[in-house]
């Protein structure tokens, strides 16, 4: 069967329901590319998972660890690893990065870009305060991978919405030239299309926080084949052993199989619960019929937008999900949109809108007013 075509007759009837909750409230939201908005779903699923703690007490371990694996199976499907225990859950982007440093022997040096969002940039930056690595940073057009150990660069860069060019071929380079590749991808997964094992990177970070509409928590490093059953990481703890429940105290340590060595302690359980029914909407729906969508969705909110005098960037297959707009005050204006009803955000000068497919041409046509009101008087 072909994807579903994205009208909005169809996603009124097909899609919006289950999204009940969220769509009564007033407020036009084109933050779709920051905090998602989860599925009414998403409730009944945490639901469910505290029932079965009441219910079973320690026997809810087996549906909690159960769900775990179906994050990680649905993730593994969505962003194209060769196996699930590729993945290994995180809280966050940075607690993959974390573990990736913490693996890696002496004081390695790290190429990142000067447009890594802060979870990264924070703590390559105080690894290198604290004499733990040798940092290099430049723009992402500009990076140099010679005599780098490791290169840190996102795919779709946070403030602009700019997709990496020639992402292929630098980490062909990269290997090369010897060095390893860690990709945060967070602004990549369920808006563009993405396939991890194609593109032979040996790390990447992501999360269902954003387009995937699992809320915080529920993050994930990608560890390669090769890498995720032949490499240690300090970042460890007892779900990590082998046989973690038997108890047993093997010296030196037994690791788990494959991913698994990478677990570290007692898990959140909640956070691959909420993340599941993002990740099966997305995968029934398809990453192609939503990116077409949201490129459909740009190029008419830009040309509303155009109407009003306001001049932005993102239209196009060069670009993530969301538009831009340009201005030294996009925080205040993101602060006076909200008071009127519209919320979008702002990253330094980038004032950052995106709508996605729970926004009715109704409310483009009256974002579009009224962002085009608060940014003439500025």
């Amino acid at each position: 069967m072909s994807a579903p075509r994205f009208t909005e007759e169809y996603l009124r009837h097909a899609v919006w329901p289950r999204f009940s909750r969220v769509l009564a409230r007033e407020e036009i939201y084109l933050a779709n590319h920051s905090l998602g908005r989860p599925p009414d779903r998403m409730a009944e699923d945490v639901r469910a998972a505290l029932d079965v703690w009441y219910r079973d007490m320690e026997g809810a371990w087996q549906f909690w660890l159960q769900q775990q694996e179906r994050f990680r199976e649905l993730t593994a499907t969505l962003v194209g690893a060769p196996r699930a225990d590729c993945i290994v859950p995180k809280t966050s982007a940075g607690q993959g990065l974390r573990a990736v440093l913490n693996a890696l022997p002496g004081k390695p040096r790290v190429a990142t870009s000067d447009g890594e969002f802060d979870s990264l940039d924070f703590i390559l930056r105080v690894y290198r305060e604290q004499g733990r690595i040798d940092l290099d940073l430049a723009p992402w057009r500009e990076l140099s991978i010679a005599g780098a150990d490791l290169i840190v660069l996102s795919s779709v860069m946070f403030r602009t919405g700019e997709i990496v060019e020639d992402l292929p071929n630098i980490v062909h380079r990269a290997h090369v030239a010897g060095a390893l590749v860690l990709l945060d991808v967070y602004h990549h997964v369920g808006a563009l299309p993405l396939d991890l094992d194609a593109l032979d990177v040996d790390f990447a970070v992501g999360g269902s926080y954003k387009y995937t509409r699992g809320g915080p928590g529920a993050g994930w490093l990608y560890v390669r084949p090769g890498l995720v059953e032949t490499l240690r990481t300090l970042d460890t703890g007892w779900f990590s052993k082998q046989d973690a429940f038997s108890y047993a105290r093997p010296d030196p340590p037994k690791y788990g199989r494959g991913g698994d060595a990478w677990l570290e302690s007692t898990p959140p359980v909640l956070a691959p619960v909420q993340a599941l029914a993002g990740l099966e909407l997305t995968l029934e729906l398809g990453v192609e019929g939503v990116r077409a969508h949201n490129l459909a969705q740009k190029s008419h909110l830009a040309s509303l937008l155009a109407e009003q005098g306001v001049t932005v960037a993102g239209v196009g297959d060069a670009y993530g999900a969301f538009l831009t707009v340009v201005h030294p005050e996009s925080g205040t204006i993101a602060k006076q949109l909200h008071e009127k009803g519209v919320k979008v955000d702002a990253r330094g000068e980038y004032l950052r809108v995106c709508p996605d497919m729970l926004n009715s041409e109704a409310e483009l046509e009256r974002a579009a007013r009224l962002i085009g009101a608060v940014v003439s008087k500025h």
